[in-house]
């Protein structure tokens, strides 16, 4: 194929990345749009990189030693790339290449002041903007000078910010190609910055116009606060007028300069009101052209608008996709299930198919609508209430929303008339017999579900799993056990509500929950530290264990002696708990039968930080304290006027939160077994599908939703360009942080506490188990990177059911995600820890290493000096 040196900008459009860059193919798709103005130029393409590239083969050597160098290693990065830069400047511009630039030079005119852009193939891109990474060079004047700046910015790839970007980023050095755009230069009266979105809410429908006298790079260097408009539906809702003291200009001869703006100017608007609506009706138009919010540069001249730049605004959350016009509001459910990271399309399928809700899936989480909800005074108060108690920071944000006038229109509550059934369900007996009733339920149907998939292949498996969701579906709606849930849970907050009352005593319940028993994940963390006992009287077992890599080590170690004890320890733990994982509900993710050195770790920390039989006395332990707390509420309570009867209300309370608190932990047990099962048995679908040569990997399949496999087995095909296209997709939405509450027109929402009883500098979050423990905070993001001391406090995003284990070796607990019922708290609390959960950022606040001081009663934590 001929290869292409110079492409006009008329030539180009926005498919063209591989050969323009990101940078070129937004500009060749903005010059093909109606009523869009351009300044006029050309594109040093792709190939004409790769040439020069070719020419000096002295950069292979330099990007394979930076390709293996540490993202961390400053000073080795700093020095590779100053390196490369150096041999790509000095390379000789091959005649052919030279002429074909500056052919394209005469048609803009030799003598013109142009515009020197870096155009990358990894930027300007709908998951990665990486604006700012690469160089951009103006008002450059004379051929000469010209073709010197396109090799600045061809050597501009590798400044060091790119390369540490990319390195982060995970994009390998030499898949990227440098493109060069250039322009005729606009010499503006004003310029600036439009975001057809609030890059700040996230509100879609709410455009933000930056503007500034002069070139641009004023605004972008700092050297000015812009004039700022918010513009909604035409109308200018918001402005603020900067003092503009500086701008910069071009100069005739070439380059550019600060010069000070006239006093009489400094204050007034760089733009009419009627300006920036038609700007604004502009970037409308751009955006609707390239299908999602833009981050547009812009010049004005002559009183017309040129358009120098757009580029998407990747760091806005996606907004579920409603199907209509009308206004929305939806409520995060990876904040409810602990799970906020991003779900790959057959978790979030899967998970969607098996809930009990219709639910929503954006930027790789899920969302459930409770506009409707919202809408009926009732309902709102009811939705308000139970989401309230759980997490306070969603009540918030939704309140938020409803403040708006008008977004959530109010609709009258349902007619008169009883719940369906005829009348509320027969009060529930507190009977421990009822737990052990549900939990042969669902045992019975988890063991019919394993011995009826074991026949089923092909398309037949995935029309029984549709059955067998519908049974799920079943289970988890079981009146019965949504009865038991709910008398632990109200329960709990009547103990906590009246002995605050009665005795001015918060949180009284969280001691009366210790060791509850029948908590499948409080349990759990025992079980491991039973584990550790059959490992800790053997040394040689415990110096392999610190060198395990490889999940095939359970084989290894029965060959050591003492191994084959503890290989069964470890396959009957797995065997009961294997199908746990952090972010379980995603199905994709890997469980810890499938990758058991993750519980390698933890196990050490047990060995080393634990005597034997500590599981034992652990829970007895805290069955005594919750004894001994009952003793003294009851006594304290008959004490009071009236005693006698808040005595006997409060025992019988106690018994009940105890008999049903820890079937709170069950369902999700169940599910997860469940889900395993699943797993097992559609890998088993996929590897017959990388067999037949459909698929290069297992966990392709990953990225298909449920019904895109169900497909691909029928028709023995599979989209290869769209499992590229959702691999790019998921690796960028860990870059999005999800928010607690997200509306149509996509105004993200954390809520915040609102609090003023909380010392300065401490970061506030929810009292879910009481006491205050100070030590040091281990800020640990991955259960497999944890190294825990006896004593330490573990700070991290979420936790599931699957930290439960790290739960025993700890002394408290911070989270940035959780509410009164979410696993973790319940744990905490079963284990006597002082926990915070719902402290916005308290991975970035808190510095592993640090002191902290967790209020686990009133909600807050200190960093201690």
């Amino acid at each position: 194929m001929t290869e292409q040196y110079v492409l006009g900008l008329q030539e180009i459009d926005e498919t063209q990345v591989a050969v323009v860059g990101g940078k070129g193919a937004q500009l060749g798709g903005l010059s093909r749009i109606d009523g869009i103005s351009v300044p006029g130029g050309f594109c040093v393409t792709t190939d004409a990189f790769r040439r020069v590239m070719e020419g000096v083969p002295s950069t292979d050597e330099l990007l394979d030693r930076l390709s293996r160098s540490d993202p961390d290693d400053r000073e080795a990065i700093r020095m590779l790339s100053a390196r490369i830069r150096e041999v790509i400047e000095g390379a000789v511009v091959p005649d052919d290449l030279a002429e074909a630039i500056t052919g394209a030079l005469v048609e803009l005119g030799e003598d013109a002041a142009c515009a020197v852009r870096s155009s990358a193939t990894a930027e300007d891109l709908p998951t990665a903007s990486f604006a700012g990474q690469q160089d951009t060079y103006l008002n450059v004047v004379g051929t000469e000078a010209i073709l010197r700046h396109v090799s600045r910015c061809w050597a501009s790839l590798f400044t060091e910010r790119a390369v540490i970007y990319r390195q982060r980023n995970g994009i390998d050095h030499r898949t990227v190609r440098m493109a060069v755009v250039v322009q005729r230069m606009v010499l503006p009266d004003a310029s600036g910055i439009l975001f057809t979105a609030d890059p700040v809410t996230g509100n879609r429908k709410v455009a933000t116009v930056d503007a500034g006298f002069g070139l641009g790079e004023a605004l972008v260097s700092g050297l000015v606060n812009p004039d700022v408009y918010k513009v909604r539906d035409d109308e200018i809702v918001a402005r603020t007028i900067a003092a503009k003291q500086r701008a910069v200009h071009a100069l005739p001869a070439g380059g550019t300069r600060e010069v000070t703006v006239d006093s009489q100017r400094q204050e007034q608007a760089a733009l009419t009101d009627a300006q920036v609506v038609r700007l604004v009706r502009l970037g409308r138009r751009i955006e609707a052209h390239f299908g999602r919010p833009q981050d547009i540069e812009w010049c004005l001249a002559d009183d017309g608008f040129q358009i120098v730049q757009s580029r998407p605004i990747t760091t806005l959350f996606p907004v579920p996709e409603s199907g209509d016009q009308e206004n929305h509001v939806y409520v995060s459910v990876g904040h409810g299930q602990m799970m906020t990271d991003p779900m790959k399309p057959l978790g979030h399928s899967m998970w969607r198919l098996t809930a009990m809700v219709p639910m929503h899936e954006a930027g790789g989480r899920l969302f459930v609508d409770v506009t409707r909800r919202l809408a009926a005074p009732t309902s709102r108060a009811g939705l308000l209430d139970v989401l309230g108690k759980g997490d306070p920071l969603i009540r918030d944000a939704l309140e938020t929303v409803l403040d708006r006038d008008g977004f959530v229109p109010t609709i009258p509550d349902a007619g008169p008339g009883g719940p369906p059934g005829g009348g509320p369900p027969a009060p529930l007996e507190t009977d421990p017999a009822v737990v052990t009733r549900l939990i042969e339920r669902s045992e019975t149907s988890v063991a019919a579900l394993e011995r009826d998939i074991g026949t089923k292949t092909g398309p037949a498996l995935f029309d029984f799993l549709m059955e067998a969701f519908e049974e799920h579906k079943r289970v988890l709606s079981d009146p019965l056990s949504i009865q038991a849930i709910m008398a632990g849970m109200e329960a709990t907050w009547w103990l906590n509500d009246k002995l605050l009352d009665w005795l001015g005593e918060k949180n009284a319940a969280d001691t009366l929950t210790l060791s509850a028993p029948g908590n499948i994940t409080s349990e759990m963390g025992l079980a491991l530290l039973d584990v550790a006992d059959v490992i800790r009287p053997h040394p040689e077992l415990v110096t392999f264990l610190q060198g395990v890599e490889d999940d095939g080590f359970l084989d290894e170690l029965a060959k050591l002696p003492g191994g084959t004890e503890a290989r069964d320890a470890i396959e009957a733990y797995l065997d009961r708990y294997g199908m746990r994982c952090v972010g379980e509900i995603d199905i994709t993710r890997p469980r810890w039968r499938e990758r058991p050195t993750t519980l390698v770790p933890v196990i050490l920390d047990n060995v080393r930080n634990f005597d034997p039989g500590a599981a034992e006395r652990r829970f007895e332990q805290g069955r005594r304290r919750a004894q001994e707390k009952e003793r003294d509420v009851l006594s304290r309570l008959r004490a009071l006027p009236g005693g006698d009867l808040k005595a006997d209300e409060a025992k019988r309370m106690i018994d009940r939160v105890r008999t049903f608190i820890g079937y709170r932990e069950y369902p999700k047990y169940g599910i997860i077994s469940r889900y395993f099962i699943y797993k097992r048995a559609l890998l088993a679908e996929a590897e017959r599908l990388v067999r037949a040569g459909v698929l290069p990997e297992v966990e392709d399949v990953f990225h298909l939703t449920f019904q895109e496999f169900h497909d691909a087995v029928r028709s023995n095909r599979v989209d290869d360009r769209l499992v590229r296209q959702r691999k790019e997709a998921f690796r960028s939405y860990h870059a999005l942080t999800p928010p607690r509450v997200l509306t149509s027109e996509g105004d993200a929402l954390t809520g915040a506490y609102r609090r003023d009883d909380v010392p300065a500098g401490a970061l506030v979050g929810l009292p879910v188990s009481a006491g205050t423990v100070e030590g040091r905070a281990r800020v640990v993001l991955d259960m497999a990177d944890a190294d825990l001391e006896a004593g330490d406090i573990l700070v991290t995003a979420f936790t599931d059911p699957s930290w439960s284990p790290l739960f025993v070796g700890i002394a408290g607990l911070v989270t940035e995600v959780g509410g009164l019922m979410t696993h973790g708290a319940v744990i905490a609390r079963e284990y006597g820890l002082p926990a915070v959960v719902g402290a916005e950022q308290a991975t970035r606040l808190i510095r592993d290493g640090q002191r902290i001081r967790v209020h686990g009663t009133d909600g807050y934590v200190e960093i201690l000096p």
